[in-house]
């Protein structure tokens, strides 16, 4: 029995990997193309995340300097989007594997992460807060056709709302002043089962942003026409089954030459002005872009109602995180 659930699962991954990444492939104009795992340290391509994990970091026996294992493809995605030469409005769609080894485990997180990297090009006119919102409703309606088919041919209900909620993460501060911005996204994502907080990485009125980013990719700081500030934010849906928000998608408008040297003064890392991709952005040698990272494993997770990450991703996992899975009746790949 329990290789039959697992053969099942297999093949219910590899559908709603393929019914999705053709759905958004189609509705934002995006090219699959290939993608490293590693890339040159001390460039700036890698993503630094929050700016304070660690990369996988080793010698090659042919490069002067050590590789890293990417932990997404942020940067490099502006930087293939400018050596393919694409025109307004087509990008490219990547299947990305990585490593966060100083990642914490839970069931929702792992060491190990599959994502759909995308970024598509755009112009200055769209460096705006109601663009990024249209192509939010855009990779939304991506995930609710996969829902729809899968009901369809896997019989599983389909429960996302008709339309995603937007909140500014200012919002949300006023909204539940004394909650922790977990316990916020808890709150607001229970309630509405779809929403978009806007604006990650600045600082909010309480001294604090709603969660930490990079300086250098995502635009968190340009002031926005509803009166707060960021281009950027993160897609939470409701789990049904955990009972708690799981985050699918990270994204943003990315940063131009102001905003970057503007974040980098802010986070004080003004010392990164000289690395290879810093340098191209500065000197305005990249294309305007908006791009992110869509979960595979956590949409996959998601759409077929499992407890654990595990479950839809082989990965590695404390051995007592095994023993408890076991004692769930949890197949863990």
């Amino acid at each position: 029995m329990r290789k039959q659930e697992i053969l099942q699962t297999e093949k219910s991954i590899a559908l709603i990997k393929q019914l999705f990444a053709t759905s958004l492939s189609e509705n934002l104009n995006l090219y699959p193309i290939s993608s490293p795992m590693l890339v040159h340290e001390g460039t700036g391509i890698n993503d630094d995340l929050n700016g304070v994990e660690k990369a996988v970091s080793f010698p090659v026996k042919f490069l002067p300097n050590n590789a890293v294992i990417v932990h997404s493809l942020a940067k490099w995605k502006r930087i293939r989007l400018q050596e393919l030469t694409l025109p307004l409005y087509e990008g490219i769609l990547t299947d990305m594997r990585a490593i966060r080894a100083d990642e914490d485990y839970s069931p929702i997180h792992s060491i190990y992460v599959d994502q759909w990297d995308w970024e598509l090009r755009i112009a200055p006119s769209n460096r705006c807060l109601s663009y990024l919102k249209n192509v939010v409703r855009t990779i939304y309606q991506a995930i609710k056709d996969t829902e729809t088919a899968l009901w369809q041919q896997l019989d599983i209900a389909p429960i996302l709302p008709p339309t995603i909620a937007f909140i500014q993460a200012e919002q949300l501060v006023q909204l539940y002043p004394t909650l922790t911005s977990k316990e916020r996204e808890q709150a607001i994502t229970k309630e509405h089962k779809a929403v978009f907080i806007i604006g990650v990485g600045h600082p909010l009125s309480d001294g604090k942003p709603h969660d930490s980013r990079a300086s250098d990719y995502d635009d968190w700081s340009t002031p926005t026409e509803d009166g707060y500030r960021g281009l950027n934010g993160d897609l939470l849906v409701w789990h049904p089954i955990l009972e708690q928000p799981i985050e699918l998608s990270s994204m943003g408008i990315r940063v131009d030459r102001e905003t970057l040297k503007h974040q980098l003064e802010i986070t004080d890392t003004s010392n990164r002005t000289n690395l290879f991709y810093h340098q191209l952005v500065l000197n305005d040698q990249l294309p305007l872009s908006i791009g992110g990272g869509i979960g595979q494993s956590r949409l996959c997770m998601f759409l077929l109602r499992k407890r654990h990450i595990g479950e839809v991703q082989a990965s590695l996992w404390p051995e007592e995180v095994k023993q408890q899975a076991t004692q769930q009746h949890l197949h863990l790949l």
